[in-house]
């Protein structure tokens, strides 16, 4: 099979590094792709957001299936232009990924699915927004209306803070605060069918202790030996089947994975909010013990086919990934730094590329603010963070930062 991989983000790493090892892949490439992607799959310039370039790529590789990373492709529209040229393609419609592009769209669908959820306002001026702040009190969050790569979201007990943040968006969904342990949880779909990969935790905030501004993550961890029993089948249940049933009655069915981002709540699980795309950084632990070999699964959620592929498995053990970030992420990160370090030296650790790129002379250099995602695994959560630690002490950027308590209470 040959696959494309459209992307160029530590997800992508991840997808390409899974595809690679599955036997059913005899050729795979990624575009635009990143320093590290270049090692396991055939790299092609194109502007991920332009359909017509994506499409042409597609059909000059021959591309059996093309698989969608990011979010903004999916909003542009690459997917329909891909199907539309008879392509297999994983990602959802431009229509049904506004599920990401649009918080609002995403409450409606909820609430029209019966989905349990925060309780939510859409604001498009500060009094609509104070009326909103008012009505669920602190903690406040208020949550850019579109895409805003992870870090368009606020959760503050400043009310200064909130209204600033909904000022300078625009329009915002501000919502009731949702108080629990959160939990990622990736559903694959074609359309009516979905099955559940297995959940992970991730880490939004900046710094040590959960402080610090949002980020798009900064480390993962999977599994979650705490989660209630029957947690994975309660979600599937709950929320994502009830949502996809729910797009498909609207006209737009879904394909591709649908992320749900919950809360653990005293009432239950509750939506936080949805991704149309893998979670970054949960996939690179969740693909890390799938057994399942990943393009077969991929192919058919693109085809329809789902219900009858065999579930996914996975393996025993654990995967924990550390995010080295550049200076000054999230705010304004500096590129062009030189990162070294990057071979695996540790036993059962690895280090899968985000925001790298390579300079004239051929060294790797930083590109983005979220630069590596340093892989560990073992027989248990400890041992898969101790591996990944020891790894991220090899690394060499100058001025980057990582959490030093990624998954530390797990």
């Amino acid at each position: 099979m040959r696959v494309l991989v459209i992307g160029s983000g530590g997800r992508e790493h991840a997808l390409c590094r899974t595809l690679g090892l599955d036997p059913a892949v005899s050729d795979l490439h990624c575009a635009p792709g990143n320093a590290g992607i270049a090692a396991v799959a055939a790299l092609h310039p194109v502007v991920p957001t332009d359909p017509e370039q994506v499409v042409a790529l597609a059909q000059r590789l021959g591309a059996e299936l093309v698989v969608i990373g990011p979010e903004a492709p999916l909003v542009a529209g690459v997917a329909d232009a891909v199907r539309a040229a008879g392509i297999p393609c994983f990602g959802p419609s431009k229509e049904a990924a506004l599920i990401e592009g649009s918080k609002a769209f995403a409450k409606d669908v909820m609430v029209a699915a019966g989905v349990p959820t925060a309780g939510a306002r859409v604001c498009t001026t500060p009094e609509e927004a104070e009326a909103a702040l008012d009505a669920y009190g602190a903690p406040y969050v208020v949550k850019d209306d579109g895409l805003a790569a992870g870090k368009g979201v606020v959760v503050t007990s400043d009310r200064a803070e909130a209204l600033a943040h909904a000022a300078a968006c625009g329009r915002v969904v501000v919502e009731e605060y949702l108080d629990g342990p959160e939990v990622s949880l990736f559903a694959l779909c074609d359309g009516t069918t979905a099955v559940a990969l297995q959940p992970a935790q991730d880490f939004k905030r900046a710094y040590d202790g959960d402080a610090g501004p949002n980020t798009g993550g900064m480390g993962a961890y999977t599994p979650l030996t705490w989660a209630p029993p029957g947690l994975t089948e309660q979600v599937m249940a709950e929320v994502v089947l009830p949502s996809i049933g729910e797009l498909a009655r609207r006209g737009t069915p879904y394909t591709g994975v649908l992320y749900a981002g919950l809360a653990l709540t005293q009432a239950g699980p509750k939506v936080i909010e949805f991704n149309a795309r893998f979670g970054d950084p949960e996939t690179q632990v969740v693909l890390d013990r799938l057994d399942t070999p990943l393009a077969g699964l991929l192919l058919a959620c693109a085809t329809g086919a789902l219900a009858s592929h065999p579930a996914p498995r996975f393996r025993d053990g654990a995967a924990v990934t550390v995010v080295v970030a550049a200076e000054g992420y999230p705010a304004d990160p500096v590129k062009g730094d030189r990162v070294e370090g990057l071979d695996p030296a540790v036993k059962d650790a690895y280090v899968l590329h985000a925001g790298t790129a390579l300079d004239s002379e051929g060294r790797v250099v930083s590109a983005g603010g979220r630069v590596l995602n340093v892989v560990g695994t073992g027989a248990d959560v400890a041992a898969a963070r101790a591996a990944a630690y020891a790894q991220v002490e090899l690394v060499t950027l100058r001025g980057s930062h990582h959490r030093s308590d990624i998954a530390a209470r797990a």
